[in-house]
């Protein structure tokens, strides 16, 4: 087999905002891959080609930007991380070798950053930063790279500096060549270095060389031992640092300006790894699976689903193991059925281009397959790839449609959508009769619904999620319940008295206590049922009634009038005659919450607790300065926590949150409820 161009796989990432679009752009462009620079000054872009990002502003989908450079193509995945969508980000670091975080040279790694440099450390991927947009006034390298350096450890050292910032920014550094770098147009002007900049230039180097000395133990000893560590040792070092993860290097750049990115290219194809440089794949099953192009058993990763309007559905798949070609079929290793590779395509923001192999390590576009997000392919089905860990979706949120009858379409829309994001998840609850999604946040959800009706031609809005409370009694009472008619011919007719009492958390229980032959035995079961319907619907305000026993101990009948329809009545009229004196109650679920936050933050989060009629039971160091408190909160107030905690976190908590038994509403919450549910009576709503 012919030898394969060598594939280097690298995704974007870092905080909304901070040009990691424009930068994918630039590389584009200073390629010769786009015939100007997109996205900026009024052209249109390549990458951020959805609507809704351009009416946002923000990367909504991972897109990709594949690019040749000096002989090596680089699969350049521009991963959204605007904190609704940032689970497209892990699913990109997935099937990428090496993550490009991309910080703003004013202000420094923030919240999502961090979360993702976990994220990409757990995955073991090598990790870079550019220090971004070093052109706008304010921005200032150093405090930058020293915030990184704060933020993620000493192991990042500049491989480029700027020369000036701000409107001096007029090009880079590059301390591993000594070289100065600046654009003319598109072309690279390579000079020496100025001498206003020799001196900081020659400190960067030296911390450069401090570092990644350490990738190498006999290196290292001849360095301390007072020996110059050569040109080409400098050079191999960085490459085995980087793929070690023990040296993170940080470039300076301005993607709008497209200084500096011509370094990251180069960087790339030097130093950057391949997915070959990491040795095997790791399986669910904990074995590992050896990388090999002439493997004749190719294994294939999805690692994004796209329901896209011009192509329809496209995975996104990393061939991990042998090379697939058009028309090959693989098995699933989750439905454990056959699929067709029918055609495969490399795609530069929305277009695509047919191609005919695919190896071991690149990343290609598979229409129409069935496969879902995280789905291994094989040609056995017995190989699964390690799933990867998404952020929780924890903002859940009912959908409604606006017209009646397109429910179907509504619900078929939201699931297929489900399918192609795994961090959108919709389920109908039968209790409350709500589609409820639930997603990491409500731009996602906003998004999701504009695309229903664009896509889908159908409309729907959010509604509040409706609350499963309880009622039940405190006391022992007794009713009764006549029903009596008489229309002409066989009337209608019924008698029975009930007398009910709390069953605490034992449930419903029916007890037939008449004697003397009151009630015929035949019509017991319909007063059962009667009450039971009863209950289902509640009495007091609308919702069911549990943990009650009923007895119906005497009651009257007709020979002729009375039958089991006027029975199941009466027995409704009787109990809800009974709960009038049974003092009823109504109860909330209560959800135990489980909130992780840095230390900064815990008294927010408790004053909000306690502002939510919860209860704080535990608070405890949860890693390195962060804490977990612990509390007990009625549900009905914590519905919206996603929303609330990134508001009263800046975006730096995570909770669980689960239903864990329910407690009697303070009374003026009952009465609400209650005057709610006998309006919605009166007006016939129910």
């Amino acid at each position: 087999m012919a030898k394969e161009a060598v594939v280097k796989n690298v995704v974007l990432v870092g905080q909304a905002g901070t040009g990691k679009t424009m930068l994918a752009e630039a590389m584009l462009h200073l390629t010769g891959k786009t015939s100007r620079l997109g996205g900026h000054a009024g052209t249109k872009p390549t990458l951020d080609y959805d609507g809704q990002e351009g009416a946002r502003g923000f990367s909504i989908s991972t897109t990709m930007a594949p690019v040749e450079w000096q002989g090596t193509r680089i699969n350049v995945l521009d991963a959204p991380c605007y904190p609704d969508f940032v689970g497209d980000a892990y699913t990109a670091m997935s099937a990428a070798e090496t993550a490009l975080f991309v910080v703003d040279a004013n202000d420094g790694p923030q919240t999502t950053t961090t979360r993702l440099w976990y994220a990409a450390e757990d995955l073991k991927i090598a990790r870079a930063v550019v220090i971004n947009r070093l052109d706008r006034p304010e921005s200032d390298f150093d405090a930058a790279l020293d915030a990184c350096k704060e933020r993620f450890g000493n192991r990042v050292g500049a491989v480029t500096i700027p020369m000036g910032t701000g409107d001096a920014f007029s090009g880079i550094i590059d301390v591993v060549h000594m070289k100065a770098r600046h654009l003319e147009g598109t072309k690279v002007v390579e000079t020496e270095i100025p001498a206003e900049y020799a001196d900081e230039a020659e400190a960067a180097r030296e911390a450069l060389v401090d570092l990644v000395a350490e990738a190498d133990d006999e290196i290292m000893m001849k360095y301390l031992e007072g020996e110059e560590i050569t040109q080409e040792e400098l050079e191999g070092l960085l490459a085995t640092a980087i793929r070690d993860r023990v040296f993170v290097p940080a470039f300076a750049a301005s993607a709008v300006k497209e200084e500096g990115v011509i370094s990251i290219l180069t960087a790339a194809v030097a130093w950057f790894p391949t997915m070959a440089d990491f040795g095997k794949i790791p399986l669910i099953n904990g074995e590992k699976l050896d990388i090999d192009p002439d493997d004749d058993r190719p294994v294939v990763f999805v690692f994004k689903s796209l329901n896209d309007p011009q192509n329809g559905k496209l995975s996104f798949i990393k061939v991990l193991c042998g090379t697939i070609k058009p028309g090959i079929e693989l098995i699933n290793a989750r439905t454990s059925k056959g699929e067709r590779l029918g055609h495969l395509y490399t795609m530069t923001g929305r277009e695509t281009a047919e191609i005919k192999t695919v190896a071991a390590g690149d990343i290609c576009v598979v229409p129409k397959l069935e496969a879902l997000t995280g789905d291994t392919l094989s040609v056995t089905g017995k190989v699964e790839a390690a799933a990867f860990r998404f952020p929780n979706s924890l903002y859940r949120i009912a959908i409604e449609p606006e017209v009646r009858g397109t429910e179907g379409k509504v619900y078929d829309f939201l699931q297929k959508s489900a399918d192609a994001d795994p961090t959108l998840k919709v389920e109908r609850d039968e209790e409350t009769a709500q589609t409820v999604v639930s997603a990491i946040g409500e731009a996602q959800v906003s998004v999701l619904l504009e695309r229903l009706e664009e896509r889908a031609k159908v409309s729907a809005r959010t509604v509040k999620l409706r609350i499963p409370y309880r009622e039940t009694i405190r006391r022992t009472a007794t009713g009764h319940g006549r029903h009596k008619k008489q229309t002409g011919g066989s009337g209608q007719f019924a008698d029975c008295r009930l007398r009910i009492e709390p069953n605490p958390d034992a449930g419903y229980e029916f007890l037939d206590e008449v004697v003397g032959g009151a009630i015929p035995r035949g019509f017991i079961p319909a007063i059962d049922k009667g009450v039971q319907e009863t209950m289902a619907g509640g009495v007091l305000a609308g919702y069911p009634v549990i943990d009650v026993k009923v007895a119906v101990y005497d009651g009257q009948f007709h020979p002729v009038d009375s039958n089991e329809m006027a029975f199941k009545t009466a027995a409704r009229l009787g109990f809800q005659d009974a709960v009038k004196g049974a003092e009823p109650v109504l109860l909330e679920p209560m959800a135990h919450l489980k909130v992780t936050v840095p230390e900064s933050y815990a008294g927010s989060i408790m004053g909000d607790i306690s502002a939510s009629r919860g209860r704080v039971e535990g608070m405890g160091a949860a890693g390195a300065g962060e804490t977990m408190v612990e509390a007990t909160v009625p549900y009905a107030e914590v519905t919206d926590y996603a929303t609330r905690l990134r508001s009263l976190s800046r975006g730096t908590g995570e909770f669980e949150l689960e239903i864990s038994g329910y407690e009697q509403v303070p009374h003026d919450i009952q009465q609400k409820l209650a005057a709610e549910y006998q309006e919605k009576r009166a007006s016939g709503e129910r």
